[in-house]
């Protein structure tokens, strides 16, 4: 079987998590665990903790093929963090669940690069030595992503290192057309929707994103 062809199966087949018969076929686990922290800033009281297990959507297939076959191209694999508001349709308090269709935030707010990243071991804890697990971690100070957040994802490809300039896959969701040439677009990776959390300007919010391969 190809290996792009064997990405796509697995990447299509998760949504938090792989079904066991998957683990067996394909030897591995493919997944993303989310860890949020709402803090407000002068008392470092923790205002709200949330853990989410996220959806990889059907480009990150296509990204881990372009870097399983060279070096070359893309120019990441996973390189910021993007917050949004979601659609304006959206009942915050119950937003829809993601599907893997995914290419791009409804309604971006901000996205940041990442503070930290570091590999972890059986035992959670951070190690030197490469391992199948990667901790990806910022945080969003009291002037950063602002207002009620509702969606989150991760970005990579060949993104723009100046984050004010975008360049995603249009539109965001709909009939997924395999057909685009990503080589030209920042791609979105994993894809999550939660109940708003209403980040003030005198609260940080620390978010880690765990990647299980």
């Amino acid at each position: 079987m190809m290996l792009k062809e064997t990405f796509s199966r697995i990447a299509a087949s998760i949504s938090g998590a792989i079904r066991p018969r998957h683990e067996e076929k394909f030897g591995c686990i493919l997944r993303g665990d989310v860890f949020m922290v709402l803090r407000d800033a002068a008392s470092g009281l923790v205002q709200d903790r949330r853990e989410h297990k996220n959806l990889i959507v059907k480009d990150a297939s296509i990204l881990v093929a372009r870097l399983m076959k060279n070096n070359q191209e893309p120019s990441f694999g996973v390189f910021a963090l993007a917050m949004g508001t979601g659609d304006s349709g959206w009942n915050p308090l119950s937003p829809p669940a993601p599907t893997n269709t995914q290419r791009a935030l409804y309604s971006e707010l901000t996205r940041k690069t990442f503070s930290s990243t570091q590999f972890i071991d059986s035992n959670g804890v951070p190690t030197a030595i490469p391992t199948n697990v990667v901790d990806f971690s910022t945080t969003f100070t009291e002037s950063e992503a602002v207002g009620p957040l509702v969606e989150m994802g991760l970005l990579g490809g060949n993104i723009s290192t100046n984050l004010s300039v975008r360049n995603p896959v249009t539109p965001s969701n709909g009939s997924y057309n395999p057909l685009v040439d990503l080589t030209t677009r920042e791609t979105l990776v994993n894809f999550l929707t939660f109940a708003v959390i209403s980040k003030p300007a005198t609260s940080t919010l620390e978010v880690t994103w765990r990647l299980s391969f």
